[in-house]
């Protein structure tokens, strides 16, 4: 090209105020929300990073398809198309759409297992984990080690730890009864996963006798992963790289929030004609008909449309650019992050940003803490706090101590990626001055969404 400049491959037709805050506002709502950013209202959020799902802005197009849709309780044809798109994408033969993503987790985990089972995967993120864990299940994560390593520089971190793999599987023969990959691995840094490894570990599963399905809630940005980084992918189309990832599994489940481009659904897909007819008779009692699966005929039409338009090149390389720049500024700053940048978020390293904060006293949580109350900024702690809490009710430390900052699709100028960044370069000469937390009361799973916490020093976070 001949210009360097990746513009927004889109023009902005509607527009949503946003609404400016005191710090004397922003510390009466912090208070209010028991130092909980999950419970603030949004209308105290100006630019709010926290979440990726279900948070974009859709298109003419998504918006022209909703105007279509189909509210026929059964059979709808609002369904169909949305089943075409699925199958075109994927091929998996049983398309079963579901509210959202953690939907589809609940639905195959009640289906396939039972107290004792052991399911490895890349790296689970918060609802896998709880919905297996909720079932008696062992959630096994299984990275590679550069993917515990934020400053290592790997072009696939998000891949999994194929000979540790293999040791589970051939280990406990009889209690895993699926392999999953997450894609891109949203808990190690949005970081991809290889055709390789994808190939490695559907080999793996076949040759053990065990399904492998995929969680691919951002597909289509693994697949722009390959096309720029992995050698023999260079200018292949998206949809074609995504074709191939999912060929080489059983199945999948999504969150059609993320790269379906939509505000709400998910889909779960496979190829076994038994497993398929458990999890519709599932479907049916939690979630809606088979046709409909909780989610109204405007939302399928949605998310039909919306599958193509993430797999759009251009869009593509305009969102991983998006997030590349952000980083490219807290690298030059010296702040610590997971690099290289992922795919749909900025994942800070609060335990190199914030080293006088032990774990347990939840540096990350109180560095999301501090993004709000100096910009206004909504970010979301992954580390002790959302998978420091283990089935039994004990806690320990875990392995990454990050907060990341997630960028809703196509909602965001750089403009506003400016000022966080300027936000995010004064917090850093507060940094030293950062208050731990502490938990006052939480729920016995997923304690993140709902905890209440309370600075260590009385009234100081900074």
């Amino acid at each position: 090209m001949k210009f360097k400049t990746i513009i927004e491959p889109f023009r902005i037709k509607t527009v949503e105020p946003i609404r400016q805050t005191t710090e004397a506002q922003r510390v009466e709502a912090l208070g209010d929300a028991h130092y909980n950013v999950f419970k603030l209202k949004a209308e105290d959020v100006l630019i709010d990073l926290l979440t990726d799902s279900g948070t974009g802005a859709m298109s003419v197009y998504q918006w022209a398809g909703m105007m279509k849709g189909d509210e026929s309780y059964a059979g709808a044809r609002s369904f169909l198309a949305f089943e075409r798109a699925v199958h075109d994408i994927t091929g998996f033969t049983h398309v079963i759409p579901t509210h959202q993503g953690r939907a589809a987790e609940h639905i195959l985990s009640s289906a396939m297992l039972k107290p004792g089972d052991i399911v490895p995967n890349n790296t689970h993120f918060d609802t896998t984990r709880g919905n297996i864990e909720h079932r008696g299940a062992i959630a096994l994560n299984v990275p590679i080690a550069e993917g515990h390593q934020p400053q290592v520089l790997h072009p696939f971190k998000g891949n999994m730890d194929l000979e540790a793999l293999e040791r589970v599987l051939r280990d406990n023969p009889g209690r895993v009864p699926l392999v999953m990959t997450t894609v891109t691995n949203n808990s190690e840094g949005g970081q991809p996963v290889s055709m390789e490894n994808i190939r490695g570990t559907s080999a793996l599963a076949r040759k053990y006798g065990v399904p492998f399905f995929i969680d691919a809630c951002r597909f289509a940005e693994n697949s722009w992963f390959i096309r720029t980084r992995e050698p023999g992918f260079e200018g292949r189309a998206p949809i074609d790289i995504a074709r191939e990832m999912f060929a080489l599994a059983d199945g999948c489940t999504m969150s059609a929030k993320k790269d379906g481009m939509a505000n709400i659904g998910g889909f779960l897909a496979m190829n076994d004609d038994a497993l398929a007819a458990r999890c519709r008779n599932s479907l049916i009692l939690t979630e809606g008909f088979p046709t409909y699966g909780g989610l109204a005929g405007y939302d399928l039409e949605a998310i039909a449309v919306g599958l193509y338009e993430a797999l759009d090149p251009d869009y593509l390389a305009y969102r991983i650019r998006f997030v590349e720049y952000m980083a490219e500024k807290m690298v030059a700053a010296g702040i610590p992050m997971v690099r290289p940048a992922g795919g749909h978020a900025l994942y800070l390293d609060a335990r190199a940003w914030l080293p006088h904060i032990p774990p347990l006293e939840y540096p990350g949580w109180a560095l999301s803490c501090v993004l709000y109350l100096e910009g206004g900024i909504r970010a979301c702690e992954i580390g002790s706090v959302m998978f420091g809490q283990q089935p039994d009710g004990s806690e320990k430390a875990s392995d990454l101590e990050l907060v990341r900052l997630a960028f809703p699709r196509r909602v965001y100028t750089q403009s506003h990626m400016d000022y966080v960044c300027e936000v995010l370069l004064h917090v850093n000469t507060l940094a030293p001055r950062i208050r731990g937390m502490r938990i006052v009361e939480q729920p016995p799973a997923l304690r993140h969404f709902t905890a209440k916490f309370a600075p260590l020093v009385p009234g100081v976070i900074a």
